[in-house]
């Protein structure tokens, strides 16, 4: 495959990436596992068991294992065509996919604070 489509193929494949680590991580379908999760990473016994459960509240963390998946279903190999190809696919993936979901977590925080001063602008004209 040609650089100039595996760098296409790159910034793409890295949205669903950050598509699903943002879901199952920050937004409310997700709330009762994820609180699940939260209470375990916090509490549980081991080692072991406090980071596994820590992976499906940390977008980031989360990230690295959504990408595997997206490399075992899509093959993409980045710059080399056999393993370590994959390598540097998998952490060229998650790093473009973070700041995907740290643009996205700037953007809903901007919307977030517009939406509350609208708020408080329509609370003060009603008074």
């Amino acid at each position: 495959m040609p650089i100039s489509l595996q760098i296409i193929w790159l910034f793409v494949l890295a949205l669903p990436i950050a598509c699903v680590a943002w879901t199952v991580t920050h937004e409310e379908i997700f709330i009762e596992p994820r609180t699940y999760c939260i209470n375990k990473c916090k509490s549980g016994k081991t080692l072991f068991e406090r980071k596994f459960f820590y992976l499906f509240t940390c977008e980031y963390c989360f990230s690295h294992y959504v990408t595997v998946a997206f490399l075992f279903l899509t093959n993409y190999k980045l710059l080399m065509n056999d393993w370590k190809g994959f390598v540097i696919a998998g952490f060229a993936l998650v790093w473009v996919a973070n700041v995907y979901m740290s643009l996205f977590g700037f953007i809903r925080q901007d919307i977030k604070k517009e939406k509350t001063e609208i708020s408080l602008l329509e609370e003060k004209s009603k008074r």
